[in-house]
């Protein structure tokens, strides 16, 4: 199991800065985090049921939680915080970033949806 060493929020940039301690670090958009949440409510009940999520590119955190010693809960400031966000799935999140990124803004395009709140 992946062990944050640091989770540090940049409030101004919109980015949760995650260090492990097998040396990996990441820089976590909100918005990706945001449209990547753990929650039911995103990522549905299985596989076919994932949301995309449109709007959110000026999506910010207001809260990071600790949820026992394995996870945190984000708060994001348009109030989503159902999303638990272990250890490991925040490790995966920054490993796999560019490939889910892209998969993101393919799913918006072919959908017809914006990243910009209407």
């Amino acid at each position: 199991m992946a062990v944050p060493t640091e989770i540090r929020l940049d409030r101004a940039t919109r980015v949760l800065h995650v260090s492990f301690d097998d040396g990996t670090e990441y820089a976590l958009p909100a918005e990706y985090l945001r449209v990547e949440s753990p929650s039911a409510e995103v990522q549905g009940h299985s596989p076919d049921q994932k949301q995309t999520i449109a709007g959110r590119r000026y999506v910010g955190i207001i809260g990071v939680e600790p949820v026992g010693h394995y996870a945190v809960r984000l708060i994001f400031d348009d109030l989503h915080d159902s999303g638990i966000f272990s250890w490991d799935y925040l490790a995966e999140l920054g490993r796999e970033q560019d490939r889910r990124w892209a998969g993101y803004l393919d799913a918006l395009a072919s959908r017809g949806l914006s990243r910009d709140p209407k």
